[in-house]
């Protein structure tokens, strides 16, 4: 929006716009940062004695129990809501 605002004042000022903007780059770029970010976020997550890995390693020794604790986790948020 203030690159909107920028851009009409400029067409004020000194005559026509230095350039168009193309809404639809702005929203592609928005999304792969952000995804860049919760990538980003997700490899943090998962370096050694961080919660993704610990996660990851009790799933790995105990499948079938980790399995359950889902199930349950899973059943108490939908009968919340």
């Amino acid at each position: 929006m203030g690159e909107l605002l920028d851009a009409l004042n400029a067409l004020e000022e000194n005559g026509p716009a230095p350039k168009p903007i193309n809404p639809l780059d702005q929203v592609a770029q928005a999304i792969r940062s952000g995804g860049q970010r919760v990538n980003d976020t997700i490899e943090a997550l998962k370096e050694p004695g961080m919660p993704l890995e610990k996660i990851a390693r009790l799933t790995r020794q105990a499948p079938l129990q980790a399995l359950a604790a889902a199930f349950l986790i899973g059943v108490l948020f939908t009968r919340r809501r």
